[in-house]
């Protein structure tokens, strides 16, 4: 493999673990307000992203390349209202899509067909994360102000379930 494409998706273990300490501290924020619905969806967001470094990861050992873990930083967001996590989460959903392009442009300099397979999951992947995301902010910005709504929105979330992704399937 390639040793730039090779630091980028060990360096990215680490970015997804750090989104899902990210995700961890906007559930805790949710469930301090009393939005268990919302805490919910991000301790389920956690766990994806806890899965998306397991991928990682995986390929990295099934292309016979070492994995070196790295320290993860801690969150340090503080949020004086309930829009406020949401629109972090698509900041950083952006921020993830263009690291996932970044490996995918230097698998494709370095002709790595492989990784660039690989990653063709994940972009589609980021797509749906933005997507979620930039939903959450829009919904939380039209009726987040109403407590009616704002229960319903809460209730909408904490019927959420988590799911293997499906390059995991089958593997643990």
């Amino acid at each position: 493999m390639d040793q730039r494409v090779y630091e980028l998706l060990n360096d990215q273990i680490n970015k997804e673990l750090y989104s899902s300490y990210l995700y961890l501290s906007f559930a805790d924020y949710y469930e301090q307000k009393g939005l268990k619905g919302f805490a919910n969806w991000y301790n389920i967001q956690a766990k994806e992203e806890l899965d998306h470094a397991l991928i990682f990861r995986n390929y990295l050992h099934e292309n016979s390349c070492d994995v070196k873990l790295l320290a993860i930083d801690q969150p340090n967001k503080e949020f004086t209202d309930f829009v406020q996590p949401l629109e972090a989460a698509l900041e950083h959903e952006k921020y993830v899509t263009s690291l996932i392009h970044a490996i995918y442009a230097a698998a494709f300099e370095a002709h790595d067909y492989r990784t660039m397979n690989f990653l063709s999951w994940f972009i589609e992947e980021q797509q749906e994360e933005e997507d979620n995301a930039e939903t959450m902010v829009t919904r939380m910005k039209l009726f987040g102000d109403d407590a009616k709504a704002l229960y319903d929105l809460d209730q909408e979330n904490a019927a959420r379930t988590y799911s293997v992704p499906s390059p995991l399937a089958g593997k643990e």
